[in-house]
């Protein structure tokens, strides 16, 4: 079985109407302190996320994820700490699309972007322990999961926790090797 390949590309203002097809969904945004976006959310959103191609030093890279030239979904990575080269992941995809491995996919490029691009020497990534599905995609990408970090962020229903998982450069590099 072959596994999709989301195509990533810069985010542009224009994308505005794909990203609103999942943010205005309550079961995309369960898990997160935003949402689900009324449509002026979701220009104020996707307006701030392109501008940070602009801004220096640049430490946010937001990306459109593509599949078949139609906007599926999100991917961010995050430069935390340059001193320490430490990066951030982020991803969503359209519920249409949930299941089809599209997550592991725009990981894995995030990744690749963290360690080759950016020289990081650690990149983690954040879910809520209740989000089976990301915690499944951040194990395929390879990520070791470090612990359970309490209350930190506010949702609709009362305090998140989160779990934190990570992966080295070098682990990534015996990875993609094998």
């Amino acid at each position: 079985m072959t596994r999709p390949e989301a195509r990533l590309r810069q985010l542009q203002p224009t994308d505005v109407e794909a990203v609103h097809s999942w943010a205005s969904l309550p079961e995309v945004c369960r898990y997160q302190a935003w949402g689900p976006n009324s449509l002026a959310q979701t220009r104020a959103f996707v307006a701030e996320a392109a501008a940070a191609w602009h801004e220096e030093p640049q430490t946010r890279f937001p990306y459109a994820a593509l599949l078949d030239n139609e906007v599926i979904g999100m991917g961010e990575f995050h430069i935390r700490s340059l001193t320490h080269a430490q990066g951030e992941i982020q991803y969503v995809t359209h519920p249409r699309l949930w299941g089809h491995g599209l997550g592991t996919a725009i990981g894995r490029q995030l990744l690749h972007i963290g360690f080759h691009q950016h020289g990081m020497h650690r990149i983690y990534a954040t879910c809520d322990p209740r989000n089976a599905a990301s915690a499944a995609v951040l194990n395929k990408l390879g990520m070791t999961h470090e612990g359970h970090l309490r209350h930190t962020m506010e949702l609709r229903d009362g305090w998140r926790d989160s779990a934190i998982f990570s992966i080295l450069a070098t682990e990534w590099r015996t990875n993609t090797s094998s």
